[in-house]
């Protein structure tokens, strides 16, 4: 039975408040240079509105809105926002600096935040309700009338709402009266629930007045939120990619537009803007230098992200009875997780996804069972598919020698004057040449890695491309002390992709030897075109295991 859904409103806004507001997320900080990469993505997805900080209040921001005006970055589907507050208590907004910091940003439009609250007037602005209105009006009147479009936030305006609602409706009437051309209602402290919000927009709209939608997620609603919104007739909704803000965050504006575009069926962003979510995403985490969550809706890594047999097992006969969408959509991939809950399904999954044909139902209960007993010894392919990829080629007899180590150890001591000394002596045969090497470290791992860089760079050259660029450890079985299990997680990069390896041992430099070697035949397989061509050209005998030397 079909849903009845509002209809798209004939104007509808998607306006982002990133680089603002996302910015007082804790921890943080972005340079002019970030803001004005993150703007390109941002006007690459194709939000209605960019909100680029504050001019006059800080530096940053004052520079970023002169780089905009210089022409270092050339907005082609958004239009960039200036935010400001109210002119101050007694002055007139003609004569405010920081008024004066709006009309001169060289923005279109101002989004002036003003009190809507009665005790945030009478306690935060030390003023009477009736110069707070004024203050509305005035300030409004005047970027109107210097030519710039103005939309006003209305800060708690649920809780203001909700201990006054009188003044809180003068509050948007006097915005509106005065030109705004939308008045957003913010919740502030981000402690309304949907029904709550859906009501209160709901009666405000009676008013007439065009009403935006500003939460934060303080009740983990705030995506909720805006849709209740929405529903109740709310024609501009604000948010930051991924939820970036204070406290908790403010609304997803991703998951708030992929909504409204896959749900309710409106077009909002320019045609196929919506299949580079996951990437834009993911690349404004990287400006940010806060790890995107891989829970995050629709474009989080594990968004479609499957581990059950029983799940694995109706995806191969439909993959939507188990995803409510199709991933590409948003620029996502459904991925098959390999773990001791995975059946012979999601092994033939991902290795399809691999690239592997699994449709052997015997090879891929054998497959199935070494994944069972590798997981019950402690390792994890879920989290390491590089890995699960070495273990899968070596039982279709797929992966070739690339080196053998006939022996390696470390040898760690504390100088005279309390300095640690760490060195590696690995020796390899590789293509043919033997090497005997020592690397030194400021520590066991990172002297194992050299050593293995120095002992393979003659034969593969292109070792050199190829990073650790995260170490992870964890114990298994506590109780057992210093002598417990313990799994390395080891990540390299090439400079253009990165892949995990895993080890497990009782010695935590044997399990990190283990997930280096097993990173170091990945990263020949998939990057040195000789190794390449020699996969693609012939068939390879069945390869051993590389020796981890232990």
């Amino acid at each position: 039975m079909p849903l009845r859904l509002r209809p798209k409103p004939a104007e509808f806004h998607v306006y982002d408040t990133t680089l603002r507001d996302g910015s007082q997320q804790e921890g943080l900080n972005l340079s002019v240079t970030d803001k004005l990469t993150i703007a390109g993505y941002l006007d690459e997805l194709g939000v209605s509105f960019i909100e680029g900080g504050w001019p006059g209040a800080n530096p940053s921001d004052t520079s970023f809105f002169q780089a905009m005006a210089h022409g270092d970055l050339v907005l082609r589907n958004a239009t960039l926002v200036a935010f400001g507050f109210t002119r101050r208590v007694g002055m007139r907004a003609a004569d405010d600096p920081l008024t004066a910091a709006l009309r001169d940003s060289g923005a279109p439009v101002a989004c002036v935040v003003a009190k809507s609250h009665d005790r945030h007037v009478e306690q935060a602005l030390r003023t009477t309700l009736a110069e707070n209105l004024d203050m509305i009006t005035d300030t409004v009147s005047h970027l109107r009338a210097e030519g710039q479009r103005v939309f006003v936030d209305c800060e708690h305006f649920f809780n203001g709402f909700l201990e006054n609602r009188s003044y809180a409706l003068e509050c948007v009437a006097a915005a509106a009266g005065a030109g705004a051309e939308v008045v957003v209602l913010c919740d502030t402290n981000g402690g309304m629930l949907p029904p709550w919000v859906g009501e209160i927009v709901a009666e405000v709209s009676e008013l007439g007045v065009q009403l935006g939608i500003h939460c934060h997620n303080d009740t983990g609603c705030a995506v909720a939120n805006t849709l209740a919104a929405v529903d109740a007739g709310a024609m501009h909704v604000q948010g930051t990619v991924n939820g970036y803000g204070e406290r908790t965050g403010n609304a997803d504006l991703v998951s708030v537009v992929a909504n409204l575009e896959l749900k309710y069926g409106w077009p909002l962003l320019p045609a196929g803007a919506l299949q580079e979510a996951t990437r834009l995403a993911h690349a404004i985490a990287e400006v940010t230098n806060v790890p995107p969550s891989a829970r995050q809706p629709y474009v989080g890594l594990s968004s479609f992200a499957h581990k059950a047999g029983l799940h694995a097992s109706a995806i191969k006969v439909d993959p939507n009875l188990y995803q409510h969408i199709d991933p590409a959509v948003v620029g996502n991939d459904m991925r098959m997780l390999v773990s001791d809950m995975a059946g012979r399904a999601n092994i033939q999954l991902k290795g399809e996804e691999l690239g592997f044909d699994l449709s052997d139902r015997d090879l891929a209960a054998r497959v199935t069972e070494k994944v069972k007993e590798a997981e019950a010894a402690g390792y994890t392919f879920e989290a390491a598919d590089a890995s699960f990829e070495l273990l899968l080629r070596r039982e279709l007899g797929d992966l070739p020698e690339l080196f053998t180590v006939h022996s390696w150890r470390v040898f760690t001591q504390l100088t005279h004057d309390q300095q640690t000394d760490t060195e590696c002596t690995v020796k390899i045969t590789a293509r043919g040449q033997s090497q005997r090497v020592v690397g030194e470290g400021n520590g066991p791992v990172n002297a194992l890695d050299h050593a293995l860089q120095l002992a393979l760079a003659p034969a593969y050259p292109m070792i050199e491309k190829l990073t650790l660029v995260d170490y992870r450890v964890r114990i298994l079985d506590q109780g057992h002390g210093t002598d417990a299990t313990v799994r390395v997680l080891i990540t390299t990069s090439d400079g253009r992709r990165g892949w995990t390896t895993v080890g497990v041992g009782q010695n935590i430099i044997e399990a990190s030897w283990e997930a280096l070697v097993e990173s170091y035949v990945y990263g020949l397989l998939h990057t040195d075109a000789r190794v390449a061509a020699q996969l693609a050209s012939s068939p390879t005998a069945p390869a051993q295991p590389v020796p981890a030397g232990v």
